[in-house]
Formats: structure tokens, C-alpha cells, sequence
């Protein structure tokens, strides 16, 4: 029986008092487990929320890295400015908020007070643009590019500007103004946009720093802008910086060393400019491209209208943004060697004679040129509607008869089974196109690449299925705002066709296609790749700007991969032959006018004119080229939109630039061309260009450097092959 005490209650039991222990050593042991966790485990993590509270953190830029031609000149450097900073805090503890130290250098540099007032707030949901989007422990900007005297007014009265500092801060500069502007690319800052999708970006920016947007600038941005560095601050209850705490300084960017050559650039630049403001009337841009065919880089790649990039440097108005965009001031941000895309017209017949001829069409034979061929119940005529008889393949190319290609265009469009094959079409001409590598990117190192297009049967057929519904509305409906009728007749077949069976490929398409004409287009630098590749035996290589990354000091150097090139599927045979008819084209086929007087026996040059047209606009004209023909080393493209035909307006370009790379120069260079376009064989002396003299050659050697420009410790650079 259970003791009890006087009262007759029951007294705890050994068991109760056991239980009760238990539990205070157990609530000992969680409380001290905890303590150790909290003190040891958890030590690093609560002495940086500790910090936190007295630490604040900037992010140090790093200097941008340079881009630098093949040879170790700048594109684009830096160069140092005057700027007027304010600290943040020093101007809040003011009892006026600093609005008379604003006041006061408003009137030291000629800006309105309010402006200098925005540009202190700090931006946040509730407060418009213009504010500071940087952190508060970082100068802000009030005034760029401040003069020095200027800059000494305010450094020397600090007693009349409290918290106002003077300093320098690298900028970019382009010494070739406007040219190359769409290669290079240019900088704008960061947006909060980036900042909130991308939360490792916030670790490398602080809100007011610039990022490439465009040309090399965007592609290798990471690298050209190096590693930012972290300042960190001690800071008291109030947002005072009392000291510096800790600091990693920033790395410096990389250079980019490009196989551009500033000297090639300057020269196709020049003579592009020349070319379109020769060309007049309603001509309304141009394009160049010059390839190194043995590695596909990039020698110098050419846009008009053009626009100097220096317009971002500070912030750009609405104004300026808005005249880069419109089609009145040319679109000139769109480089139209990359994104422009046109008809090739006479100059793709190398794919459509490299498709035949792997396809039984003979070389040896010869084949009639009359002045139109009927195809259907359409007649296809040569330019002009010129005749030549019998002819080769070979003289097809040089003299550019259009109706021998219709016709074996026509021909294999029959073989395969016309509009309605039985079996899988060859469709060689189409196929061959691809393996040309028109109709995709070509995979270069800039962005926004035009793909181009090939019109084959599977995009036909896409094109149908999306256009069909208007299609049959305009077949019911005709085209009652066409001033002619007769044209107006003709739409509304065409659009009852369309309706009806529009997927089909039908022998026009195959004729149109034939000679680069139709739906078919392409860019300047496919282009250029195509001849490229039948220049140096077939090899379709991968086109890049950048050659290497060097570090700031030249200690690192990392190369820049080129790409898997691709193989043509075309013979050894037909390679020589192709190339043997282009470096008959300026000798005395339709360049010839604009190659009088170039020494062809000293540099032979291969190439074809092309004449694209389209109905309510003047031809535009197209030379596609490669040089020396018996040893290549660059192919050459040029563009000329609405220029006129292309021996007389593409072909003078693409001769200047090839003066300007071995030094010739002629005596007449500004003589006018009267040549014929790619569809018509050119008289003699149509353009007296002049002979050619020897200047200073823009490549001496006439080939691009092999090595690299060497980058100094002290940051210096030397040319290649430069003694140090």
C-alpha cells in the first residue's frame, strides 16, 4: 500500500521524480545542443547578417577590355572624361537636401538645377525616369564630359561643394567614327529587366553599367568586360560610410583581336560610299563583304547608311533612337552585309551550273542562247533580250545568258516529273542551294544573322497553306485598285492559281530560281562564302570576326574556335571549270568595263555580275568576286540596292577595294561605268578606269597577318611580328 502523508495525500512516487529529472536534463541538453549549433555551425552565417547591418557592398567595374584588328590597332578603345559625381549621403544630411549645392553647380556648368535634382533621386516604383538607378554608396552622375576648367572650378571651391567630386571614368571611343559602327556594336546600360531575369548579373552590375548590344560588342560582352570587383563599406545607424572594410579589386577585360583589318575596312568603306552616291536616284543602301577564303574570317564587312556609335556614349534621346529605326534615315542600325536579304540574280548561277553539272548536264558541250525561251505560256528573256548562238557553259558565264540556264532549269524540272513528281524529285538545283549554305545562318560570331531563303518544294508548299485565304479572296475578287488592267488581269490568274494549287513548284518557279531570281534571296555574306568556298577547292568554312582573347597584360591568350567547316558535293571538274569561266568575267565578259586598266595579269581576279530586279523598283547590282584567282586569298562581294545594273555599279566598288588592298590606284578612278549588268556582255571601254599605278597597299604582302599582335605587360600593343 502506497504512503500517504498526514493529511492522507498521496506522496510522489520514485517513478514521478525519475520522469521529472529526465525532462530538466532533457530541456538542458536541447537548450545547449542549441546554443552549440547556433555558436559553432551557424557562427560564419550570423556574423555576416551581423555585418550586414554595418557593411554595405559596390560593385567595382572593370575596364573594357579594347577590340582590336588583325594587326593590334584599335576599333574601339577607351579613352578617360571629366564627370561631376555627387555623394548621395553628404547631400541628404544637408538641411536644405542639398538643393544649394545643386544650385551651385548648375550654374558652374550650364544645366538646369531640376535636371541635376532628378538625376539625385533614387529610382523605385513611385519614381519616374531620369533618377539614379546605382546604389546610394556609389558617386551619381550629375554632368559627363564635363570641361576641365570647369571641372577645376568646382575641385577648387569644395567649401561652395560639399559632397561634389570631380573625376575621371573611361569611356568608349571609336577612332573610325562611322564605319564598321554594325560589326563593332555598341554599349547601353543594363536594365532592370536583365537585372530581375538574371539574379547572377546582379553580382557584376550595379544598375548604371553599360553592356554590349550589338556586333562584337553583345557577342563577347563577358569577356571584353571582365570581372568586377567588390568595395566594402562600414557604414553607421544612419548610412554614413565611416571606413572601407574590405575590397577585391576588378580584373580588367580582355581585347578582342579581330581578323578585321582597319586599313581593308577604311578602303571598302570608302569605295562603297562612292559607289552608292555614283549610282544616284532612287539607290537606297549597300553592302561589302571581304573574306579570307582559306579561314573564313572576316577582313571587313560594310553597311550604308552607316551611323556613328559614339550617339549612345551618355544615354540616347528619343529623337536620335527613333531617326536610327526609321526607313527615312536608311535603318541604319541593320547591317545589310548580315541582315539584308536580296535576289542574287546572275551571280547564283554558279549553283545552278555546279547542279548541273553533277547532275549529267555536260561540260563539254555546247548550248544554244537565244533571246527568250517559252516556258508554259510565259516567255523568259535575256536581258535586253540579247542573243549569243552556240555557246559553252563557260561563255553562258562570262557573257551571262540567262536562257541556256532557263533551259536546263526547265529541263530537270522535267526529269524530276514537272509539277507533279511520282517518286522523290532531285530537285538538284534546290538541294545544291542548301549545300551552299543559303537558307540558314552561316553561324558567324554576330547577332541577328539573316537566314535568307530558299524557295524549294517544302516551302512552297508552307508559303500556300499561309497565303491560301487571301489568295482565293483576291482570286474572286481580283484587283480593282490596279490602275492597269491588263496587270490587273494578269494578278488575278496568278491569284487563281495560287488558290487552287499554289504548293506546286511549277516550271517557272525552276526557271525564275535558275538565275537567282523569284523568291529566292540571300545575304551579302552567304554570298560571299559561296564564292568562298569555290575559290579555295569547296571548303565552306564557319565566318568569324574574332581571332583571339588577350588578357590586359598579354600574360593569357585563348583562341577563338572557328567552327566545323562544310564540304561542297561538287567535283574537283567542276570547281576548275567554274573557276576557270569568273576569271574570264572581268577579262572580257560584263565586268570587264569596270576592270579596264586593273593589272589582271599581276592580281587575276574571278568573279560575276548580277542584276536583281522587281517590279516598281530599279535593278539592284550585285559582283561577287575572288582574287587572286590563281592563288585566292580574299573573295569580295559587294551590293548596291537600286543602284543599277551590276557590272556598272558593284563591279567599280568591288575593283576600288581590291586597288585599295594591293595598293593600285588609278588615274581616272572616278570615271563613270557604263557597262552592262550580269545579263549582258559589256563593250570595251565602257568604263576607262584608268591604268593602275602603285600606291601604298592597305595589306603589304597581300595576305592578312598569321600571328597575333602581341599585348605588353604595361598593356601596350605591338604589331605582329613587331620586335619588342
Amino acid at each position: 500500500m502506497k504512503a500517504r502523508t498526514e493529511r492522507g495525500e498521496r506522496r510522489p512516487g520514485r517513478f514521478g521524480l525519475v520522469l521529472a529529472q529526465v525532462l530538466v536534463i532533457a530541456l538542458a541538453a536541447g537548450l545547449t545542443a542549441r546554443m552549440w549549433y547556433l555558436q559553432i555551425p551557424m557562427a560564419e552565417h550570423y556574423q555576416r547578417l551581423a555585418e550586414a547591418n554595418h557593411i554595405q557592398e559596390l560593385v567595382v567595374p572593370a575596364t573594357r577590355g579594347q577590340i582590336l584588328d588583325s594587326s593590334g590597332r584599335a576599333l574601339v578603345r577607351n579613352r578617360t572624361e571629366l564627370t561631376v559625381s555627387a555623394d548621395y549621403h553628404q547631400l541628404q544630411r544637408r538641411p536644405d537636401g542639398g538643393e544649394a549645392v545643386l544650385r551651385n553647380v548648375a550654374e558652374v556648368v550650364d544645366v538646369p538645377f531640376e535636371d541635376l535634382r532628378k538625376r539625385t533621386r533614387l529610382c523605385g516604383p513611385e519614381v519616374p525616369r531620369p533618377c539614379w538607378p546605382g546604389s546610394p554608396y556609389q558617386p551619381i552622375t550629375l554632368v559627363e564630359d564635363v570641361d576641365a576648367q570647369l571641372a577645376m572650378q568646382i575641385m577648387e571651391r569644395r567649401e561652395d561643394f560639399p559632397g561634389i567630386t570631380a573625376q575621371q571614368r573611361p569611356v568608349r571611343e571609336y577612332p573610325m567614327g562611322d564605319r564598321a559602327a554594325q560589326l563593332l556594336g555598341y554599349l547601353q546600360p543594363v536594365t532592370e529587366e536583365e537585372l530581375a531575369e538574371r539574379e547572377d548579373l546582379r553580382t557584376q552590375f550595379t544598375g548604371v553599367d553599360n553592356v554590349g548590344r550589338g556586333g562584337v560588342e553583345a557577342v563577347y560582352d563577358d569577356e571584353l568586360r571582365g570581372t568586377s570587383g567588390v568595395r566594402k563599406y562600414e557604414v553607421d545607424r544612419n548610412g554614413n560610410v565611416t571606413g572601407v572594410y574590405a575590397e577585391t579589386p576588378p580584373e580588367p577585360g580582355a581585347h578582342l583581336v579581330t581578323s578585321v583589318d582597319e586599313r581593308v575596312q577604311r578602303a571598302t568603306e570608302d569605295a562603297l560610299a562612292r559607289g552608292l552616291e555614283s549610282a544616284g536616284g532612287p539607290a537606297d543602301s549597300a553592302a561589302a563583304v571581304v573574306l579570307d577564303v582559306k579561314t573564313g574570317g572576316v577582313v571587313a564587312m560594310a553597311s550604308l547608311p552607316t551611323y556613328d556609335p559614339g550617339v549612345w556614349e551618355g544615354g540616347i534621346d528619343q529623337e536620335t533612337y527613333n531617326d536610327l529605326l526609321s526607313e527615312e534615315a536608311g535603318e541604319p542600325l541593320t547591317s545589310r552585309a548580315l541582315q539584308g536579304q536580296y535576289p542574287p540574280a546572275s551571280t547564283f548561277k554558279v549553283n545552278s551550273l555546279a547542279a548541273g553539272a553533277e547532275n549529267g548536264v555536260s561540260l563539254n558541250e555546247t548550248y544554244s542562247c537565244p533571246s527568250s525561251i517559252s516556258v508554259g505560256n510565259r516567255s523568259f528573256e535575256n536581258y535586253e533580250g540579247s542573243a549569243h548562238g552556240s555557246l559553252s557553259l563557260h561563255k553562258a558565264i562570262v557573257v551571262s545568258c540567262n536562257t541556256v540556264f532557263y533551259q536546263m532549269a526547265y529541263d530537270m524540272w522535267k526529269e524530276d516529273g514537272g509539277s507533279t513528281p511520282d517518286d522523290e524529285p532531285v530537285d538538284a538545283m534546290t538541294s545544291m542551294a542548301h549545300d551552299f549554305g543559303f537558307g540558314e545562318p552561316t553561324g558567324i560570331d554576330l547577332p541577328h544573322e539573316g537566314s535568307g531563303r530558299v524557295p524549294d518544294r517544302e516551302w512552297k508548299k508552307e508559303y500556300w497553306e499561309s497565303t491560301r485565304e487571301e489568295a482565293c479572296k483576291r482570286a474572286k475578287e481580283g484587283y480593282p485598285d490596279e490602275e492597269d488592267p491588263e496587270h490587273a488581269a494578269y494578278l488575278k490568274q496568278v491569284a487563281k492559281e495560287q488558290c487552287t494549287d499554289g504548293y506546286r513548284w511549277r516550271a517557272g518557279d525552276a526557271v525564275n530560281f535558275s538565275i537567282g531570281q523569284g523568291d529566292l534571296v540571300v545575304t551579302p555574306l552567304q554570298l560571299a562564302r559561296a564564292y568562298a568556298a569555290i575559290a579555295n577547292g569547296g571548303t565552306l568554312h564557319v565566318p568569324r570576326v574574332g581571332k583571339a582573347l588577350v588578357s590586359a597584360d598579354g600574360s593569357e591568350v585563348r583562341q577563338i574556335e572557328r567552327g566545323e567547316p562544310d564540304e561542297l558535293p561538287v567535283s574537283d571538274r567542276t570547281l576548275e571549270y567554274l573557276q576557270s569561266a569568273l576569271a574570264d568575267v572581268p577579262r572580257e565578259g560584263t565586268a570587264q568595263g569596270a576592270f579596264n586598266g586593273f593589272p589582271l595579269d599581276e592580281v587575276p581576279v574571278a568573279g560575276k555580275t548580277g542584276t536583281a530586279t522587281g517590279k516598281g523598283k530599279k535593278e539592284s547590282g550585285w559582283f561577287a568576286s575572288y582574287a587572286p584567282a590563281d592563288d585566292p586569298q580574299f573573295a569580295i562581294v559587294a551590293l548596291i540596292s537600286q543602284g543599277g545594273t551590276g557590272g556598272s555599279v558593284a563591279a567599280p566598288v568591288v575593283r576600288e577595294i581590291y586597288d585599295g588592298i594591293y595598293g593600285f590606284s588609278s588615274d581616272d578612278s572616278d570615271s563613270d561605268s557604263d557597262s552592262d549588268d550580269s545579263d549582258e556582255e559589256a563593250e570595251d571601254g565602257d568604263r576607262d578606269a584608268g591604268d593602275a599605278q602603285q600606291g601604298e597597299p592597305a595589306l603589304p604582302g597581300g595576305e592578312p597577318p598569321a600571328e597575333l599582335p602581341t599585348v605588353r605587360p604595361d598593356g601596350s600593343i605591338a604589331a605582329p611580328g613587331e620586335s619588342d
